[in-house]
């Protein structure tokens, strides 16, 4: 598996698996719904942002992106999204990515990384980013319509680097 930038020929096969991942409803917040353009205007970062896949051969397993959490006197806190093509799962490729946000925020000066918004019951993610050194500074109570649980929280995780 190769973790390389991701190109604008790459979102097309970023969209499908993004799309079903969202319209789960059961770990992003984004609206459901989206068509591809909006969808790639969220995902696709711009500096001084990045938008990475994780490739084996022609196939893009998974896909992460990372940036400043917040703008202005936030910004030396980064924060990241993720994720993989269901059929992909259980590879590493979500370790994988985790690991590379991690050097790539180190490498770029972050004092360190905050995920706003691990739904609670996502109970893989947040063992993978706990594994990965993160820590729940909190937890935002039925902060989620999650499509079949309900309401839940939604975790702030953050790794000091």
């Amino acid at each position: 598996m190769e973790i390389r930038e991701a190109t604008p020929q790459d979102w097309p096969r970023i969209y499908p698996f993004w799309s079903r991942i969202v319209e789960d409803g059961s770990t992003y917040v984004y609206p459901l719904g989206l068509g591809s353009d909006d969808a790639r205007a969220v995902w696709m970062e711009s500096p001084p942002g990045l938008t990475v896949v994780a490739v084996e051969g022609d196939d893009i397993l998974g896909s992460a992106k990372m940036g400043p959490n917040r703008p202005g006197r936030g910004a030396h806190v980064a924060t990241g999204s993720f994720m993989v093509d269901p059929e992909r799962q259980g590879r590493g490729v979500g370790r994988a990515l985790g690991a590379y946000v991690i050097d790539w925020a180190g490498r770029e000066g972050y004092h360190s990384i905050q995920f706003n918004a691990v739904v609670e019951s996502n109970v893989v993610a947040v063992r993978l980013w706990q594994s990965l050194g993160f820590t729940i500074a909190g937890t935002v109570p039925e902060a989620f319509d999650h499509r079949t649980n309900g309401l839940v929280g939604l975790h702030i995780m953050v790794r000091k680097l």
